[in-house]
């Protein structure tokens, strides 16, 4: 109506058709259908601009617009006939592809419906459901320093310094609802671990933590998505504790769930990374920081009309949880308990008692202690055992632990093994010992457990009476002793050679062996030569 009088009273100030046009922005075309339908309905150029009356425009209107009493022309009427058809085609069918606007109008001209695309495309919106387009509801910011919404954002590439190979780096997006003030962590990963480290920075740049933390739905925090109740990591869920914050996330493929952050993913893509060079990782987060309190803190912000920071300063800042200690940070993991009695942990090993040999336990490994839980049954979660921390390639066994009988030799403990054997006797504790006086006493081992065999086989008193025996004569063998006590002589006394006291030879000869040998008698040889006279042959 607007145009319609705006076209009348150009005309009535005695213009042309192509200068009205012009001066209303319409088509000169347009132009002469008003002016035609308004001199039908009795106006002339004579009547000033008091006869173009809201009656007059209206009749305009009418006479120069199509008849419409549904809103819609004569193509959209042909559509209704065919709209089951249309709805099949937009939806599609089992084994079937939704057909797209385009197909849907070819198909139309072949049964002889020729209609306008931009008609077909209104109709297929508003009738047959073809990309409806929901409304939305702007939720209310809630109270200060409760909530902040995370979420993660590919930047690009940055050179490693460390592998000299270009790595693509995240940014972990936090932003405060209320206020808009936001922090940058930027990591090579969207881990567990860089979530984390991701949070202790934004508590240091915040002064404090939100109470309510809303992230997207990243696999190191939620590990079973659910509208109504989302499964929480164990690690996460440990952090949580350690802070102090609850953690709502948004559900799976609903952005509106935390729009306050989503927008200003792209924000900081394009105005922060776009067109830097960075050195490294660590450059590019220092430089991050001082852009989120210098440059995104003090910008006005298109909602809010507020300076981010300013707003964070006075609202939010004074409501925020109070900044955590640093947190140590675990390694939760699942093992099994092998029939060696241990398990692996970080790469390293550690005891746990025989009874659970086979079952499966939950461990938290910090960077002092190492607790492992009981899992199923009705004892879940019961604390079964607690060792100290061990570097990768450590092994932490405890006695109480491994079998008794077991024990000193798993664990070469040389000390309980010689106070075992001198329990049976005290020779025997000695001999023990002698055994095991060795540089490597560990290989000698053996040599003491088949000692201890011999107890048990014989009994304490006479393998502590070979021992004795042994001792007085220097004889450290295990082999001796168990010889001895087979023929049973450890009572006797030992009988010393006879000629160990003799001044003579080793191999000294009785005199009477050469009694029946016969005498040589020797001739002289001129030149001073001998041979035997007579011989007789040996016996």
């Amino acid at each position: 109506m607007v145009e319609v009088f705006e076209v009348l009273r150009a005309w009535l100030e005695g213009l042309g058709l192509r200068k009205v046009a012009e001066r209303a922005g319409v088509d000169r075309k347009t132009v002469r259908r008003y002016v035609e339908a308004a001199q039908a309905a009795g106006l002339t150029r004579e009547a000033g601009v008091e006869a173009v009356t809201d009656e007059l425009v209206g009749l305009v209107v009418e006479a120069v617009r199509p008849a419409r009493p549904n809103g819609h022309g004569a193509s959209w009427e042909l559509l209704v006939g065919r709209e089951e058809q249309i709805r099949s085609w937009v939806a599609g069918g089992p084994g079937e592809d939704p057909l797209s606007i385009v197909k849907i109008e070819e198909l139309l001209a072949r049964q002889g419906c020729v209609v306008p695309y931009r008609t077909l495309h209104r109709f297929a919106v508003e009738r047959c459901g073809f990309r409806v387009r929901k409304t939305t509801l702007r939720v209310a910011d809630g109270e200060p320093g409760v909530e902040c919404q995370i979420d993660f954002g590919q930047m690009g590439y940055i050179l490693d310094s460390g592998t000299g190979r270009r790595r693509r780096v995240h940014a972990l997006i936090f932003t405060a609802v209320v206020s808009r003030h936001m922090f940058v962590w930027l990591t090579y990963s969207q881990t567990l671990v860089a979530v984390i480290a991701g949070c202790e920075a934004a508590w240091r740049f915040f002064g404090g933590c939100f109470k309510v933390l809303i992230p997207d739905n990243l696999k190191p925090v939620v590990t079973n998505a659910d509208a109504v109740n989302p499964q929480l990591s164990v690690g996460w869920l440990d952090y949580a504790q350690h802070v102090g914050f609850g953690t709502d996330p948004a559900r799976v493929r609903k952005p509106q769930d935390k729009p306050r952050v989503e927008r200003v993913v792209q924000y900081v893509r394009g105005n922060f990374w776009a067109g830097e060079t960075f050195t490294d990782l660590a450059d590019a987060q220092a430089r991050a920081e001082i852009w989120c309190a210098e440059r995104a803190g003090m910008r006005i912000h298109g909602t809010t009309q507020r300076r981010p920071a300013e707003a964070f300063a006075e609202l939010e800042a004074g409501a925020l949880l109070p900044a955590p200690e640093p947190y140590d940070q675990p390694v939760f993991t699942r093992v099994k308990v092998h029939r060696d009695y241990h398990v692996e942990v970080a790469k390293a090993l550690y005891s746990v008692p025989e009874h659970l040999i086979g079952r499966h336990l939950d461990a938290r490994a910090d960077s002092a202690l190492v607790k492992l839980y009981s899992v199923g049954g009705a004892g879940a979660g019961r604390l079964v055992k607690t060792h100290p921390r061990q570097p990768p390639g450590g092994r932490w066994p405890d006695r109480e632990d491994l079998p008794k009988h077991k024990a000193g030799y798993a664990l070469r403990d040389l000390s309980r093994l010689i106070a075992t054997c001198a329990g049976h006797g005290e020779n025997i504790g000695i001999y023990a010992e002698r055994l095991l006086d060795d540089p490597l006493p560990w290989t000698r081992m053996r040599s003491v457990y088949r000692l201890q065999g011999l107890v048990r086989r014989y009994g304490p008193d006479p393998v502590d009476a070979a021992c004795e025996r042994s001792l007085d004569l220097e004889v450290v063998s295990v082999s001796k002793i168990a010889s001895m006590l087979a023929k049973a002589t450890e009572q006797q006394e030992p009988v010393l050679p006879a000629a160990a006291g003799s001044p003579g030879g080793r191999f000294a000869r009785d005199p009477s062996e050469y009694a029946g040998r016969g005498s040589v008698q020797l001739t002289l040889i001129p030149g001073g030569a001998t041979e035997p006279a007579s011989k007789e042959p040996n016996r």
